[in-house]
């Protein structure tokens, strides 16, 4: 079986440790063990009961209170509804192994997380791409949608929070989304690792699976919740979706660690306290790049609703893969190309690092750019 290189994790891979300023990681500022440890109130009672912890593979689909913390994420959710997974990416794999058979017709959204497209077409099925355009936002046309759907598509996968664009799609739309996929009886499968991230405070994102008798949501520790070393995601959806992934997994991972998830059950103990950190960091980065954003000439976006990226144009006749290497190459500076995206001159950046390490950044940003601009409209 074949499957697409993953251009996006091909260039982190390359390149992300070797950056001074880096923002292209998507996590919100990542927590130290330290900060985890406080979180939950006494470390040291905490770390007592690590250390007397028998390292075994312990409760199979995730542990009961995790369990009970993540189905407390959504609105109507049980825990047994719940399978813990090895990150969001283990959770998108297993609903797409579990749901999608050779020759089935799936649709989703494009630009997004590739994986979520590149791993039904390595199983055979027919992937259709709904393009998103800045014009509308970078949210899904519901003709173009029910067009591709046609009465045949088996699933429906979207990106909401959407990465790389910020874009969020609200009730109204994903209600749009339920239909079109009631009317062929599709499922729909959404990843939803920056739901929680909405830069409105009035504004809350409802999940599809709360949305869909056949909708299947994906999430995360890693961006919402600064913990991506812990490796550690969900899938959340119809109960018998939910216990064929688990049978799936068995021949995979098994389970998760018991460590990841003591850590990330303290954690999700603490989600309003940890939320409102991690809101405050996003909310202000968000409006810093803005103010950016709209001094740059050459620059322009479609500003993020929710989430920690975003995508940002560029008008000049420049590959977006030479832009990225050269502005690294020479101003240390991490982001990462539209093209590992399909889509050229774009850059994704990420704004939920440290503020001191994001000025910098986009500092060396704006060198880059305007050293473009005074080398002509072909860049150099």
């Amino acid at each position: 079986m074949k499957i697409e290189p993953f251009a996006v994790e091909d260039w982190m891979s390359a390149h992300e440790l070797s950056a001074r300023w880096n923002i292209a990681e998507t996590c919100v500022d990542s927590l130290t063990l330290e900060d985890v440890l406080e979180l939950g109130g006494d470390p040291e009672r905490i770390l007592e009961g690590l250390r007397s912890l028998k390292l075994t593979y312990g409760a199979i689909p995730g542990g009961t209170r995790l369990r009970e913390l993540i189905a407390a994420r959504y609105a109507g959710v049980d825990p047994a509804d719940v399978l813990v997974t090895n990150g969001a990416i283990g959770a998108n794999f297993l609903a797409e192994y579990t749901l999608v058979e050779p020759g089935d017709r799936v649709v989703c959204v494009q630009p997004t997380y590739q994986q979520v497209y590149s791993v039904p077409a390595s199983f055979g099925a027919e992937v259709l791409l709904l393009r998103l355009r800045p014009e509308n936002g970078f949210l899904p046309d519901l003709d173009e949608l029910r067009e591709l759907a046609g009465d045949a598509a088996r699933l429906i996968v979207v990106n909401n929070p959407n990465n790389p664009t910020g874009a969020l799609m609200d009730r109204d739309l994903l209600e749009g989304v339920v239909n079109v996929a009631r009317q062929c009886g599709a499922y729909v499968l959404a990843d939803e690792v920056y739901r929680g991230l909405e830069h409105d405070p009035e504004v809350a994102t409802p999940s599809i699976v709360d949305l869909y008798e056949k909708g299947v949501g994906s999430g995360s520790m890693s961006k919402v919740f600064s913990l991506a070393g812990l490796r550690l995601g969900w899938i959340a959806g119809p109960r018998d979706v939910v216990e064929d992934c688990e049978q799936h997994r068995h021949h995979t991972t098994i389970s998760c660690g018991m460590i990841d998830e003591a850590l990330a059950t303290i954690a999700l103990e603490a989600a309003d306290a940890l939320l409102e950190r991690n809101l405050r960091i996003v909310r202000e980065n968000a409006a810093l790049l803005d103010d950016w954003v709209g001094g740059q000439e050459h620059l322009d976006y479609v500003q993020p609703r929710a989430g920690t990226t975003a995508f940002l144009h560029y008008d000049f006749d420049v590959p977006s893969e030479r832009f990225a290497r050269e502005l690294l190459t020479h101003h240390e500076t991490l982001v990462v190309p539209g093209s590992a995206f399909g889509w050229e001159n774009w850059l994704r950046v990420s704004f939920a690092c440290e503020r001191r390490v994001l000025e910098a950044a986009l500092e060396r940003l704006g060198a880059y750019v305007d050293s473009l601009a005074q080398a002509g409209p072909g860049g150099g």
